[in-house]
């Protein structure tokens, strides 16, 4: 895996971490849940191309893995910081 590669998987990661973190309380398939899914994928389009990734292969499931692992990062961030107290 090459420098340019991990730096945009990187850059995925954290771009998604908000967005995870709003979908967390938001009803599963609700608009905003879907929403929060979709936003990224224009930035993470956008990051392809500064990164001069193409649309290669093998670069789809290392920034694929990174999109959900930030989404579902950001959730267990929100859901850890808003426990109910007992």
């Amino acid at each position: 895996m090459n420098a340019q590669l991990t730096l945009a998987a990187l850059s995925v990661f954290l771009v998604n971490l908000p967005f995870g973190y709003w979908r967390a309380p938001s009803r599963k398939y609700s608009w905003q849940w879907f929403l929060f899914i979709h936003l990224p994928i224009p930035l993470v389009v956008l990051l392809r191309f500064l990164f001069e990734l193409g649309f290669e292969l093998i670069t789809y499931p290392f920034l694929i893995a990174a999109f959900f692992l930030g989404q579902f990062t950001g959730s267990k961030y929100y859901h850890k910081t808003h426990k109910p107290e007992e």
